[in-house]
């Protein structure tokens, strides 16, 4: 980006009054105008960071949740199996004691 030149222009140029003049203004615009192209630049990748960081944290969030539920799904059939072991070994004494 820098330096940076003005652009050169052919053929006739236009009659403008200015005050100050051309390269007065041109001179103090310029910097200002790099300053905040940079300043742009700096604050779009600040933004695209904070985006992906957000999207990131989004889909570990999503994912956490799901292994949650997963483990959760696996523990209740665990305890079940166990339920119904120990109602089949009740059961099994029962009949054993009547027969």
């Amino acid at each position: 980006m820098l330096p940076v030149t003005p652009p050169e222009h052919k053929g006739p140029q236009p009659d403008y009054i200015l005050m100050p003049s051309a390269e007065v203004i041109l001179t103090q615009l310029l910097p200002s105008y790099v300053r905040n192209s940079l300043y742009r630049a700096l604050v779009e990748n600040e933004a695209g960071f904070q985006s992906a960081q957000r999207t990131a944290m989004k889909n570990a969030t999503d994912n956490a949740g799901d292994m949650l539920n997963v483990l959760r799904r696996t523990f209740n059939r665990a305890r079940q199996a166990q339920i119904t072991q120990e109602i089949a070994e009740i059961v099994g004494g029962s009949a054993a004691l009547e027969g």
